[in-house]
This record gives C-alpha cells, structure tokens and sequence, in this order.
C-alpha cells in the first residue's frame, strides 16, 4: 500500500504532535543546545586554545613525533637492563596492587550487597564507603603514599591497592545482587547454613565476573603503574619521565613501544586465562 503525499500532509494537519515534538520541548532542546556551544566556546576562550596557538603546537608535535622512527636500540646491557627492570617493578606494582585491593574488597563486598546484609545501615555505610575511597585518584593517593613511605615502587603498590578496594567492593557488591536466587534456594534446602549458602550459591556464580574484573582491572592497572612512576613511584614511568626531561625522545619513544608490547601480551594472557578458568567456572554450573 502506496501512501501519497497529499495522505501525508492530511495525516500531518489532523495530528501536528505525531510529526513534531511539541513547542515547549523543541524550546528546551534549543536551550540545552545553546548552552552546551556556550560552555564550549567558553572553555576555548579560557583556555587560550586560539588558532595560532594550536597551529604552532601541532608544529611542535610533528617534530615529537619524527623522533618515533627510527626507533632507539639499546647497545649495551646495563642500559637495556634498566629498562627490563622498570618493565617488571610496573608490572609487579600493578600485581600486588591488583591482589592486595582485591582481597581486601573481597569480604567487604558482602556488606554492600542487598541481598547478603539485609540489615540496611550497615549497607549504605559500606556503600558510602565505597564511594569515598574511590573518590581519591590513584594518583593523589601516589602522592600521599610518597609523603609517608617515599619514593619507590611500595608507594605506587599502596596507592594502587587503596584505589582498588573502592573499586572491586563496588564492582564485587553488584555482581553478588546479580546472582540468581533459584541456586542459593537450593542450598538452603538441602539444609546448608548461611556460609554454605554463599560457597555453593553465590560464588560459582560470581566467580567469572570477578575474574573478569580482576583480569581488566590488573590490564589498567599495569598503564596507571606507568603514570605513577612519573610522580616518583619507580617502575618504567619514572625512566620515562627521566628521558623525556632530558629530551632524549628517541629512549622514550622506544619504552613507550615496549610499554604497548607489555601491554598487548598481558591483554593476550588474560585472555587465554578468561578461556580457560571461566570455562571451568561454567562447567561447576
């Protein structure tokens, strides 16, 4: 069935607000609109991003960039080594922070889930709790732990596990609300006691979330160890940032290419772990 134009037009003039959003929403979206190009221009102004001086720094940047290629070979061990060496304290650091904010966050995920602690200001305390580590970033908390312990990879540890604990519990908590219900019945009928009731309930069916949680969070945190380590926390990042104050662009681009080969193979790693354990975990289920 063909409808014609003229159809269209009839249909239009009977029912207006079928074919156009009504005067009051069209308004408000023009608003929300004008306002958003207003901020924007304004944060252009503010932060004096002009034409010239973007121009002059995509100059700049070129020649960053030229220093890429031919990439630096190292010719001597002892340099090499140094390197190798920052490689493994950023991975470490990102490890043992990973384990460390995990075990932590671990039981105190029970207290957050809705379905575990009914006992509701308990809950939301652990909850509020949550949010207020996670409000720190891992680099304020590098800083702080710099302070107190000084410099070295056992700051950049702390600050990683500390930022973590917020970020599993809250992460952790949900998946446990998430579960279903039907397998924890089960348990309970079979005459299992509350522990129980978490062991062969709740965690064969988390466990491959938290695995995946872990597996992604220990990838970002291997790029954070990098950051911190510009701040003073050790690791390759305090090598990079060593380089790229002395100018030595063609070292830093090098390291920087063998911070995304680290990078991609613990991406690969953790998928082949993914495959394997999660597989298992579906197999309990």
């Amino acid at each position: 069935m063909t409808i014609t134009k003229d159809e269209i037009a009839a249909a239009r003039a009977r029912m207006p607000l079928a074919f156009a959003s009504p005067p009051h929403v069209r308004a408000r979206r023009i608003a929300v609109w004008t306002a958003g190009a207003l901020l924007f221009a304004w944060c252009l102004y503010a932060f004096d991003a002009n034409p010239l001086r973007i121009w002059s720094g995509l100059g700049r940047l070129g020649t960053v960039f030229s220093f890429m290629f031919p990439p630096h070979i190292w010719t001597e061990w002892s340099d090499f080594s140094q390197i190798l060496q920052g490689l493994g304290e950023t991975l470490s650091m990102a490890f043992m922070g990973t384990v460390l904010g995990a075990l932590f966050a671990f039981p105190l995920s029970f207290l957050g889930a809705r379905n575990i602690t009914r006992f509701w200001p308990l809950r939301v305390t652990a909850r509020r709790g949550f949010d207020v580590i996670r409000a720190f970033e891992t680099l304020i908390l590098a800083l702080i732990f710099i302070r107190a312990f000084g410099l070295g990879p056992l700051a950049g540890v702390l600050a990683i596990a500390v930022g973590e604990i917020g970020v599993f519990a809250k992460l952790f908590s949900e998946a446990i609300e998430n579960i279903s219900e039907r397998q924890v019945e089960g348990v309970k009928a079979s005459g299992g006691s509350r522990l129980q009731n978490i062991r062969f309930g709740v965690l064969p069916q988390v466990g491959p979330v938290i695995l995946s949680i872990l597996l992604y969070n220990f990838e970002s945190n291997v790029r954070s160890g990098t950051i911190l380590g510009i701040v003073g926390a050790g690791g390759i990042g305090f090598i990079l940032s060593d380089r790229i104050s002395a100018y030595r662009w063609g070292e830093a681009w090098s390291i920087i290419f063998l911070i995304i080969a680290m990078v991609y193979v613990i991406d690969w790693l953790s998928g082949l772990v993914r495959t394997r354990l999660i597989g298992r975990y579906e197999g309990v289920r």
